[in-house]
């Protein structure tokens, strides 16, 4: 492993669309959503050490959850933890943590990942890491990994990159956010579209670079603090200006304005556990197709339901086919699996109706 290797790990999100379970105060991220005995946060931290060395895994999180990763991760120390006061999007974040990352050594190159992806193939996961590492520490380029789409899914992000490259590295011509239908469909169709993995390396250097070029304003409020960066003067500096800085996603603050940046085809296999949708998918089913997370179940007249509560908790269903049925302390739902990009509408008339305290 190289010492000028490092990773963020984002792990601030809420996770909305996984209601009940995930909550602003308790988001998925630090559940074991697939009932492995690890959480998210822990799975992910874990893949990322087979590639970077433990002690340079800075996990990104708003200050909130402090407590949450250090019960979850006891080896990870003070340095590490990049909290967010507010929260302000991908693109703030990572140029905090990519300061602090260069600050810290020069010749850095970071990944940065989100805590809540299921890869199972981890061999191929670095293999790929370790190619991108490569390219970005030899030269001022971006790099994404996408993932071959399987099915024009409306959820996802998309990378178009250039047909005539013949290499493992290729030009992005376009990102697309969350495309309609007809245009996934398209997309697919056309072939040299990825779906976006939210996964990105570079040097320190280049991403601080390219936020000055397309966001000077963001780049100057935290670079006024750089002397107070990995000091004792840091959380002063963060708590009185982070929350200045525009909500912006990388995405749109750098990614869709830079013309260094190239995809690399994902070899792995890759699940965002965005969704109870996606949850099912990588759960082993019963014979009717139920997958189930938990509980003890009586299951009548039952087929493709998502079903997670308690383990102790014994759930009798007649007679529901195709719905999420998730069970919490405080809050039961039971919603069918074809709408579930509603649940996050749900969640908040939900905390409207009675009290912030369920969401």
């Amino acid at each position: 492993m190289s010492k000028d290797h490092y990773a963020v790990l984002m792990a601030g999100g809420v996770g909305s669309r996984c209601w009940p379970v995930s909550t602003a105060a308790f988001p998925k991220q630090f559940h074991d959503m697939l009932g492995t005995g690890q959480t998210l946060l822990q799975r992910t931290f874990d893949r990322l050490s087979k590639v970077i060395p433990k002690d340079q895994i800075f996990i990104l999180t708003n200050e909130a959850y402090e407590r949450l990763v250090v019960d979850q991760l006891s080896e990870v120390t003070p340095r590490q933890l990049v909290l967010e006061p507010a929260m302000r999007n991908t693109a703030p974040c990572i140029l905090y943590a990519a300061l602090k990352i260069q600050k810290e050594n020069p010749n850095a190159s970071m990944i940065v990942a989100p805590s809540d992806h299921w890869i199972e193939d981890e061999d191929s996961f670095v293999e790929n890491v370790e190619t991108a590492f490569e390219v970005c520490s030899a030269s001022n380029s971006m790099i994404t990994l996408g993932i071959r789409p399987t099915f024009p899914n409306t959820g996802y992000g998309y990378i178009q990159y250039e047909e005539k490259d013949n290499t493992e590295l290729k030009e992005v011509l376009r990102f697309t956010e969350k495309p309609s239908y007809g245009r996934a469909k398209h997309f697919i169709e056309e072939g040299n579209y990825l779906w976006n993995a939210g996964i990105f390396l570079w040097s320190a250097k280049t991403i601080i670079k390219a936020f000055k070029e397309f966001q000077p304003v963001m780049s100057q409020l935290l670079a006024n603090g750089l002397d107070a960066l990995n000091t004792s003067h840091e959380n002063a500096f963060i708590e009185e200006n982070y929350a200045k800085a525009e909500n912006i996603s990388i995405d749109y603050a750098i990614l869709e304005h830079a013309r260094n940046i190239f995809v690399i085809p994902a070899r792995f296999d890759w699940n965002d556990l965005g969704t109870w949708g996606s949850l099912f998918e990588k759960l082993p089913k019963d014979a009717r197709n139920n997958a189930i997370v938990g509980g003890q179940t009586l299951l009548e007249d039952a087929s493709g339901n998502m079903i997670r509560t308690k383990k102790e908790k014994v759930v009798v269903v007649k007679g529901i086919d195709d719905h999420i049925i998730v069970d919490t302390d405080e809050v039961l739902l039971i919603y069918p699996k074809d709408r579930e990009q509603e649940i996050k509408k749900v969640r908040s008339r939900v905390g409207e109706a009675f009290g912030d305290t369920l969401i």
